[in-house]
């Protein structure tokens, strides 16, 4: 971005030494030269051709960081998810430990509460559930992070 924003102050700077240079020829003796004629138009060519290039460059950079936005607000949501799921793995192994400290509250004092074996094992099977969709939208964070790198990768092979 810094590199754009030096060539646009370079390509500035030489149009402004361009349109001075046009304002003392213009101010010259009507009998101008014709070698100093066409410098003039070689001169307004080339800020022509300038001129359209920083518009191309400024299109190009346009283009690029509406790219990076729309992928930074994919990522931004990707980890949202990957944090949501994370959430509910820790929610689920705090019922988990609480249960499995009922039970073994319950067999120590040689009660053997169906009910909280139950619960135990609910607490546990909504434990591995939350793991594997934490797992899942990991996954699907990195895979969304690689593939740019790998479509990127792929396009510069067949260059």
């Amino acid at each position: 971005m810094s590199n754009i924003d030096e060539l646009q102050r370079r390509i500035t700077a030489a149009m402004d030494r361009v349109a001075l240079g046009v304002e003392k020829l213009g101010t010259a003796t009507g009998d101008a030269d014709p070698e100093m004629a066409q410098a003039l138009e070689d001169e307004r060519t080339a800020n022509a051709q300038l001129t359209e290039r920083v518009r191309a460059l400024k299109i190009k950079f346009a283009s690029e960081m509406a790219t990076v936005r729309t992928q930074v607000e994919d990522s931004d949501a990707r980890m949202a998810q990957l944090d949501v799921e994370l959430q509910r793995v820790r929610r689920a192994n705090t019922q988990l430990t609480e249960a499995c400290a009922a039970l073994r509250d319950a067999n120590e004092e040689g009660v053997g509460d169906p009910h909280l074996i139950n619960k135990a094992m609910l607490a546990e099977l909504e434990a591995l559930r939350a793991a594997r969709a934490a797992d899942v939208a990991e996954a699907t964070a990195i895979l969304s992070a690689l593939t740019p790198l790998m479509d990127g990768a792929s396009a510069e092979e067949t260059a």
